[in-house]
Parts: structure tokens; C-alpha cells; sequence
């Protein structure tokens, strides 16, 4: 999905977001405001991942994202 979808949508994309990275706080998700790079920082510095598997786990989220809203 393109991720000017993601961040046009940001307020409904959350809820599904909260499913995927549950340990992350409302404060957390209001700072990022749907941008990729905070959202990657986020679940690096959260989950104590490598930057590379934060953008992995995203990439992997908003394909997910792109079939549930096709069907």
C-alpha cells in the first residue's frame, strides 16, 4: 500500500496498527501522525528490533492492510 495512503488515513489505520504493536501507548501513535520514519523509530526503540525489521514488520503490515481493505 502507498504510504500516502497510510498517512492520509492515519486516524482510522491506527486501530488496525494497535493490533499489530499492542505495546505502543496512544502518545506514541499521536507523535508519529502517519510518518513512516517515526513509526519506524517507534517499534525499533519499543521492540528492540533493527531498523531494517521495523521496516520489514511496516512493509509486511500495509500489504496486509491493502488485501483486508480489498476484500
Amino acid at each position: 500500500m502507498n504510504w500516502d495512503v497510510v498517512q492520509g488515513n492515519w486516524k482510522q489505520m491506527v486501530g488496525k496498527a494497535k493490533e499489530r504493536w499492542g505495546d505502543m501507548t496512544d502518545n506514541d501513535w499521536e507523535r508519529m501522525d502517519g510518518r513512516k520514519d517515526q513509526l519506524t523509530g517507534a517499534i525499533q526503540e519499543k521492540y528492540g528490533i533493527t531498523r531494517d525489521e521495523a521496516n520489514r514488520q511496516i512493509d509486511e503490515w500495509a500489504t496486509n492492510l491493502k488485501e483486508e481493505i480489498r476484500h
